[in-house]
């Protein structure tokens, strides 16, 4: 049985925590029939995609480590508009979940998941 690499653990880990955390706050702020309240409905959808990310990362989807990084990469697309500081963060974290979840450890854990499930 092939071990899961650390860093893939702390990068799931962290899509979990970051998306339930912003799911619950998002989804709370939701008022059914406030137009403007739907930007919180679909802040709520993408903590859902972090969540969902976390998870299969976890179980070793090779999809999944693809949409976290689309995930980021989204963010650091929305930092543009904010403030610089946002955005050299942003930038930092997704050069830090490409690096560590496409190094060669990690590839072979995708790759062992893959004919596991074949």
């Amino acid at each position: 049985m092939n071990k899961r690499p650390l860093s893939v653990i702390v990068i799931a880990c962290l899509y979990l925590a970051t998306g339930a955390i912003g799911f619950a706050f998002y989804f709370s702020t939701f008022k059914l029939g406030h137009p403007f309240q739907y930007s919180s409905l679909w802040a709520s959808l993408v903590a859902l995609i972090a969540i969902v990310s976390g998870v299969y990362m976890l179980r070793g989807s090779n999809w999944a480590r693809w949409v976290a990084l689309a995930w980021i990469v989204f963010h650091v697309v929305l930092s543009v508009f904010h403030s610089p500081f946002e955005l050299a963060v942003h930038s930092l974290l997704c050069a830090a979940v490409a690096y560590f979840l496409f190094r060669p450890r990690a590839n072979q854990h995708f790759r062992a998941a893959k004919t596991r499930t074949a």
